[in-house]
């Protein structure tokens, strides 16, 4: 069973903070990063932000960079992202996946999909 769980998510208000943590229950070792997505309604999937498991390397979408945070907990098969000062336009669901092959930014460079967690922001 490799499939994320992704957890954390919830209504807030603008201004507002929330931390998700995906947990994968087995380590992809052939993975070089985990990524977060997200996917508001009548949307296409984002980025988000991306780590890499073994380094220190990450990335973030332009619209999120300076407010949310993307670190790891390598001992125990976790990705968190910290999203602070949240807006209107964070509202969608969030994903996390395993990266296989292919630019980081990308949705189809990703696998192993988990099942969502529903972040609401009012304004």
């Amino acid at each position: 069973q490799v499939q994320p769980v992704e957890v954390g998510g919830g209504y807030v208000q603008a201004g507002g903070s929330l931390r998700l943590s995906c947990t994968v229950s087995q380590r992809i070792y052939s993975s070089y990063a985990m990524g977060w997505f997200r996917q508001a309604t009548g949307y296409e999937r984002e980025f988000v932000a991306a780590i890499s498991w073994n380094w220190d390397d990450t990335w973030y979408a332009p619209s999120v960079a300076g407010r949310f945070a993307i670190s790891k907990d390598i001992y125990n098969n976790t990705v968190y992202l910290q999203m602070n000062n949240l807006k209107p336009e964070d509202t969608a669901v969030y994903f996390c996946a395993s990266h296989r092959a292919g630019g980081l930014r990308e949705a189809p460079s990703y696998e192993h999909w988990g099942q969502g967690t529903q972040v609401t922001v009012s304004s």
